[in-house]
């Protein structure tokens, strides 16, 4: 298929190599930085555009990977006609694409995407979702040549989705600084961490996670957990934020 990118950040950047390299023709890559198009498209074989009066609209597929702000007002100056359109976003309606094409639908993978850190793209997750049956069988005939690991989700279900990302992901990343930051302050290698960390995600994929749990406040180690808070008396943000996910794993041990 011959396909067209708007956006040149992460995520456009591995799907355009991800498709490139199952042997998909990248047409144009959009971007209102034309450096940013042109590092993108130097990339795929493609031609680097920032205007999308520049659109080659006889391409099959136009994927909108950009912010979701950026999204709306895109949506809203782009008009191909049949081509598929697809967009990115784990937290935005589909119909957001309903006026620029009569096909389109949601292309998502719940994953952390940085520019320069390769993926196995065949072992990632895609969530898709058409304006219709006929679409979404072609939007997952397309992903297929990426990965099997296909989930049809509607938005309801990609937005509980996308929030448990942020849970799994981002705030972990979030108490990893925080560890890694008492550690140089303690002139202590993080990387005396590092086999904790692997093995804690490791078990993730074992089963129910709350049979995983262990430390001291599933053990409600009362004399550790004060020991821990006198260290931090002299932050009582980082004390605050103890406290809260002491109870946090008390609750997810319980249920919730």
């Amino acid at each position: 298929m011959r396909i067209t990118f708007i956006g040149s950040g992460n995520v456009a950047t591995h799907l355009a190599l991800a498709l490139h390299g199952r042997g998909h023709v990248i047409e144009q890559v959009w971007s209102r930085n034309i450096e940013h198009a042109t590092l993108l498209a130097s990339r795929v074989d493609a031609e680097p555009i920032n205007k999308l009066s520049k659109l080659n609209v006889d391409a099959n597929v136009f994927i909108l990977a950009v912010s979701d702000d950026a999204l709306f007002t895109l949506a809203n100056d782009i008009r191909v006609n049949n081509a598929l359109v697809l967009h990115t976003s784990g937290a935005t309606p589909m119909e957001v694409l309903k006026d620029c094409s009569t096909r389109y639908g949601v292309l998502w993978s719940p994953q952390s995407f940085v520019r320069d850190v390769a993926l196995e793209y065949s072992e990632l997750p895609f969530c898709i979702e058409g304006c219709d049956s006929e679409t979404e069988e072609t939007i997952e005939e397309f992903v297929g040549m990426i990965s099997s690991h296909i989930y049809h989700t509607d938005l309801k279900q990609r937005q509980y989705l996308h929030l448990s990302a942020v849970f799994v992901n981002n705030f972990t990343n979030g108490l990893y600084g925080v560890a890694q930051q008492i550690c140089r302050e303690q002139n202590l290698p993080f990387e005396i961490l590092h086999p904790l960390i692997l093995n804690t995600a490791r078990k993730v994929t074992w089963g129910d996670v709350r049979y995983q749990l262990t430390g001291p406040a599933v053990r409600k180690d009362r004399k550790t957990l004060d020991s821990h808070r006198h260290l931090l008396d002299e932050n009582p943000y980082l004390q605050e934020l103890y406290n809260r996910m002491t109870e946090l794993v008390v609750k997810v041990k319980e249920g919730l």
